[in-house]
């Protein structure tokens, strides 16, 4: 894939639309991203099609580092960075974190074409080590980052079109990590705000070989700042926490867990996370359950598995709902998001694929394609959307 050139003029126009100026046309073309995360970190995008297939788009140096953790003597990969939410869309905006280097980098998206980023500022350092996953806020220009190497933690700043500030301070999560780490147990998952903007929430996992228990990290938020102190909690029968998706309409989440399957959960205004309902869903076979995505169209979340070629879905009340095992050769399944009627999953491996989903029409999942994606290995990460 080639980066595609950036005219003066094209940039100006960028800028103007990321101020969000009322008569800027909106893209009618959406995309997907994730990043290759090899040592010279880059953006992959691809165009979805009004089919919902994919095409090639773009490949965009982030100007830092991939990096890959360890799983006992070897490198980690697939699953190369033990999260999820390893670069995220807020707006027009894209950011993505540079485990190798330690720091995170930002980006404005084209308004007449998704998969044309434009480098904005320079990458970052966040303080901590080894970032492996980021969060804007959905109301103001903030943005978190959390690390999970020897300092691991969570770092926060602000953004605008002409890049990143510097992040504030440390909060930091006492982990007992390297850099970099090796996991995935007692390792960051990921970090997201709560769908009412309150609060900055954190996955850790536990290490149940070591008798630790995970749990989610929360911050408050209020006056555009993220608090320095958080609450720890742990949802009761969880113990390895790791991707979530917000549920619509409520501050609930999906919450993948690798120990048995997932969870549904909720967040008081304390802080204090806790279980819906009485039940976990525990998914038979399930081998490394990891990454969670919620679909509008199905009113349904989705967990993937590295270890099963498999795409599992989870009702609204937390229950088992279709199965679709898949015959396209892929070892499984990582980062995921909804799009429409569609769910788009990342496969790393020696030759990356994203494979389409269809998860609404006719009732049952089929499968629409598994996109090939040349130049991108094991170590690939993330997935994020504009739309």
């Amino acid at each position: 894939m080639i980066r595609p050139i950036v005219t003066l003029s094209v940039f100006s126009t960028l800028l103007s639309c990321i101020n969000a100026a009322p008569s800027c046309p909106a893209s009618k073309s959406k995309a997907i991203y994730f990043i290759s995360n090899e040592p010279s970190n880059a953006v992959v995008a691809l165009k979805i099609n009004h089919d919902g297939t994919l095409s090639p788009g773009s490949t965009t140096l982030t100007g830092g580092a991939g990096g890959s953790g360890t799983n006992g003597n070897t490198t980690a990969g697939p699953d190369a960075l033990f999260s999820q939410g390893a670069l995220t869309v807020s707006g027009n905006f894209l950011f993505a974190v540079n485990p190798g280097s330690s720091t995170l980098s930002a980006f404005a998206i084209s308004p007449h074409d998704p998969t044309h980023l434009t480098p904005i500022g320079a990458p970052v350092s966040t303080l901590g080590d080894f970032p492996i996953s980021v969060a804007a806020h959905p109301h103001h220009n903030t943005i978190c980052v959390a690390t999970t190497g020897a300092r691991a933690g969570i770092a926060c700043g602000t953004y605008s079109p002409k890049g990143l500030t510097p992040f504030d301070t440390l909060r930091e999560f006492d982990l007992a990590q390297t850099t970099p780490p090796a996991g995935p147990l007692a390792t960051v998952s990921q970090t997201f705000f709560s769908a009412d903007g309150s609060q900055l929430l954190t996955t850790v996992k536990g290490a149940p070989p070591l008798n630790t228990t995970g749990y989610v990290s929360s911050f408050p938020f209020a006056q555009g700042k993220v608090g320095m102190k958080d609450t720890r909690s742990s949802p009761a029968g969880t113990a390895v926490l790791f991707g979530v998706a917000k549920i619509p309409g409520t501050n609930d989440v999906l919450i993948a867990d690798a120990a048995f399957g997932a969870v549904i959960t909720t967040t008081s205004a304390a802080g204090v996370t806790s279980v819906v309902g009485d039940e976990k869903l525990v998914i038979q076979g399930q081998m490394a359950t990891c990454w969670a995505g919620w679909s509008e169209a199905s009113g349904s979340g989705f967990v993937t598995d590295v270890l099963v070629n498999r795409l599992v879905e989870v009702t609204r009340e937390g229950r088992l709902g279709r199965v679709f095992e898949s015959g396209n050769g892929n070892g499984g399944y990582i980062d995921l998001v909804a799009v429409g009627s569609f769910v788009y999953a990342l496969a790393p491996g020696d030759v990356a694929h994203v494979t389409v989903f269809d998860v609404v029409s006719g009732g049952k999942i089929g499968e629409v394609e598994n996109f090939r994606v040349e130049g991108v290995g094991k170590a690939a990460q993330g997935m994020a959307v504009s739309w």
